[in-house]
């Protein structure tokens, strides 16, 4: 970092760039290829059920990748894995720009959902060093100023991907990605302190002979994608593949519980109930904001007759909503209050899509997507503060990453649902196909939230009493 010392009772403020830089680099590629998928399917002449590989590629290799690489945070400090991600990403961009086929396009978005896995976890490992370092162990102004961002980025990249199109072609939201990783490169680099300089200031202890899982790794890296490569096409002829992720499934308790330095620490995270059931909020929530983001904004082309620029325009509001309501809400620690707010949006936004066809004006679809936009503003915010509060320190950035995972499973699962709807094209009787099963899902999100007892303390516990027995 620079030579220059931050005042003893601050945030670091140099910290705050590369921070979000780092963990906006998935969203904004999440986001920006819903618009993308129906230009890439006519230039390579690919069906939705084919195109929607290139988003479930991403999800997979992140939902992977984020608690694996959260650990090697935690071993290694932020700075080192930070900058290969941002190498990474920045050559899946090149990769990408040049694709001569459907194929080169899913390996870029491979190399994309590996390279942006780093980011949040160095975010969150970087503000628990900060609050050591200024003795303020609630950053809520840094968290808000996380959230709004990555929230301003997942809904305003559709409007920045149509853009992007109507200039450079689809290849643009490719080629994007070069900059964006360069700036990352340089930031990080230069602001971005090592593990070294950590322990010399005392911010974090001394680390002995680093102990990895790399089993631990591999079986869990090998149940979720048998999982999700049967959730990608559910028909009997693939029955072993929910078989396989069992068995893995079984291995992997099997071998964590025996590993005293595991990768995922199950019995610590089996006593946290207030954070399993953070986890278990993020993938219902981002079951829904995914249905949306890739779902709805399909049917704005394919079955509302919008351009791609203007699908992008019309999730606007949307993008607008979600940053006043992350901006006002952002300071108060009532947790349950948000999230209940969020689950009852969810239903009710979710439910408006059963009234939705050709037909409907765009005032109406307008005003569905602003109620839309009060959850995308709050859950995601509420989750990531109680998760602060509830992880074990030392395992932060694997337990943020694990965070990233269920929110890339909620992906995951929402474009298994899309892919199952839209099997014959984004029409208006998939729509309401989507609509009752993600209102369905945001009943169960609000269920959640009501009986979840520690939301209602301002700050949760970090581990319940069984945890620490």
């Amino acid at each position: 970092m620079a030579s220059r010392t931050p005042p003893p009772d601050q945030f670091d403020r140099r910290l705050i760039v590369p921070m979000i830089l780092g963990s906006l680099l998935n969203p904004v590629n999440s986001s920006m290829l819903a618009v993308a998928l129906v230009p890439i399917g006519i230039a390579f002449g690919a069906p939705p059920s084919e195109t929607i590989w290139l988003v479930s590629a991403l999800y997979l290799a992140t939902a992977v990748g984020q608690p694996v690489v959260g650990r090697l945070v935690d071993l290694f400090g932020p700075k080192t894995l930070y900058l290969v991600g941002a190498a990474l990403v920045g050559a899946a961009g090149v990769l990408g720009a040049l694709a001569p086929n459907l194929g080169t396009l899913v390996l870029a978005r491979v190399l994309i959902g590996l390279g942006t896995c780093a980011g949040y976890p160095a975010a969150m490992y970087l503000l628990r060093t900060e609050g050591r370092r200024t003795g303020k162990d609630s950053p809520a102004a840094i968290l808000s100023a996380l959230a709004i961002s990555v929230q301003v980025f997942s809904v305003v990249g559709p409007t920045i991907g149509g853009l992007l199109i109507d200039v450079g072609g689809w290849r643009a939201v490719f080629t994007v990605n070069i900059p964006l990783a360069a700036a990352c490169l340089v930031l990080g680099a230069l602001r971005i302190p090592t593990r070294r300089t950590l322990e010399a200031s005392g911010l974090v202890p001394e680390r002995g002979p680093a102990r990895l899982d790399p089993l631990g790794m591999v079986l869990f890296g090998g149940m979720l994608v048998t999982a999700m490569l049967f959730l990608m096409d559910v028909q009997a002829s693939t029955w072993y593949l929910p078989v396989a992720a069992v068995v893995l499934g079984a291995l992997f308790v099997r071998q964590e519980l025996r590993t005293p330095d595991a990768f995922i620490d199950l019995r610590v995270l089996g006593g946290n109930t207030p954070l399993l059931l953070t986890y278990v909020r993020q993938i219902l929530a981002y079951v829904v904001s995914y249905s949306f983001l890739y779902g709805f904004t399909s049917w704005l082309e394919a079955g509302y007759g919008l351009t791609a620029s203007q699908a992008g325009l019309v999730m606007l509001p949307l993008f607008a909503v979600a940053i006043l309501t992350t901006a006002l809400s952002g300071r108060s620690p009532a947790l349950r209050s948000k999230l209940v707010v969020g689950a009852i949006a969810q239903v009710v936004a979710c439910s408006g899509l059963l009234l939705v066809d050709a037909d409907t004006s765009l005032v109406a679809i307008v005003c569905l997507l602003v109620v839309l936009g009060v959850p995308q503003g709050i859950v995601g915010l509420a989750n990531q503060n109680a998760l602060y509060f509830q992880a074990d320190p030392d395992r932060i950035g694997a337990s943020s990453g694990l965070l990233r995972t269920f929110t890339y499973l909620g992906a995951l699962v929402a474009s298994a649902a899309n892919a199952a709807f839209f099997r014959g094209g984004a029409d208006t009787s998939g729509l309401h196909d989507m609509g009752l099963f993600t209102a369905a899902c945001g009943a169960l999100l609000l269920v959640v939230v009501l009986v979840d007892r520690s939301l209602s303390r301002s700050r949760p516990s970090r581990r319940t009493a069984g945890a620490t027995a």
